[in-house]
């Protein structure tokens, strides 16, 4: 029997380590092409960031056959990172394909989708760097300048936008924390940002904390398989509101939206976090709580009642 039968590592449901090495996904691999979008009226591309690295994204715009470049509108930008647990999923997929040309529509406002390396082959914190090089990127087409026409030509940069769901809302945080600490590229600042059931994690139960022992044990464990280099999950790329933290007083933008889903496990960490920054910074912080529901089950289903809801709550966030 092949050796590289056998598996070594086995993630929740969706990824796989064979004892040869190789990573199988279970989950997150489908990808859709870019284009017009019939339903929406959004139009999208994909680029290449980082010709060393590979990263790269997919930009939505909407209504593009209705823009002029003699007389360009100028629309906010929102720079999204996708969940998936910093190992699987893409910018590329489906379920993010649906969703943003969704929220770019009723936004109006253009989004780049950014596509990170994802651990086990490129662990933590190579997820972090590459979407901080992909932010500078977006920073660099400040006052119609920057390699990508539709950003050059239809981007309003003074109203500059993240967001993220699960590890795409960790990376959010750590982005708004870094853009204070190092500063844009241009001296850019950011407007707002949006953490979707945001994959935080710690030792200690916090709030109203109810997870059972193995779970506990797999969430700790994953953590340790995305970042080895961890000294455990008090680490504040996990837990930002660990003993040592960076203060988050240091986010850098003028508010900041955390939603929640009442049923996922992750739940209590985001309603803490929300707490926690409420008391510290002297920005605009908003909790967003669906009740009944589980960790991004906007996603899963997008057209159900409370998916709509919270897409509602989004726009208005980000058109405010």
């Amino acid at each position: 029997m092949d050796s590289d039968d056998g598996v070594d590592i086995q993630i929740f449901d969706f990824l796989r380590v064979h004892r040869s090495g190789r990573v199988e996904r279970l989950r997150g691999t489908e990808v859709v092409p870019a284009g017009d979008d019939a339903v929406t009226g959004v139009s999208s591309k994909d680029i290449l960031i980082d010709t060393e690295t590979g990263v790269s994204a997919r930009i939505y715009i909407p209504n593009l056959h209705n823009l002029h470049y003699d007389e360009p509108a100028k629309l906010p930008v929102l720079v999204y990172f996708h969940g998936g647990g910093f190992c699987i999923q893409t910018a590329f997929s489906p379920t993010y394909h649906t969703y943003l040309n969704s929220l770019s529509s009723e936004a109006k406002i253009i989004i780049v989708s950014i596509d990170y390396r994802l651990a086990p082959e490129h662990p933590l914190p190579v997820a972090y760097n590459d979407c901080w090089e992909a932010l500078q990127w977006v920073a660099s087409h400040s006052n119609a300048a920057g390699p990508e026409p539709w950003l050059a030509k239809f981007s309003d940069l003074g109203r500059l936008f993240l967001a993220g769901d699960s590890a795409g809302a960790n990376i959010a945080h750590h982005m708004g924390m870094r853009a204070r600490a190092e500063n844009l590229k241009k001296g850019l600042k950011i407007k707002g940002i949006v953490l979707i059931h945001p994959y935080f994690w710690g030792s200690e139960p916090v709030g109203e904390e109810n997870v059972g022992e193995e779970l506990r044990r797999r969430l700790d464990e994953l953590w340790m398989f995305l970042c080895p280099e961890s000294d455990g999950v008090d680490d504040p790329r996990i837990n930002p509101i660990a003993k040592g933290a960076p203060k988050m007083d240091g986010m850098a933008c003028e508010k900041l939206m955390v939603c929640v889903a009442e049923k996922d496990a992750m739940s209590s960490r985001g309603r803490v976090y929300y707490e926690r920054l409420k008391e510290m910074w002297g920005g605009v912080v908003e909790l967003v709580v669906s009740e009944g529901m589980d960790h991004v089950f906007h996603l899963e289903e997008p057209s159900s009642g409370k998916a709509v809801e919270m897409m509602t709550k989004v726009v208005a966030f980000l058109c405010s």
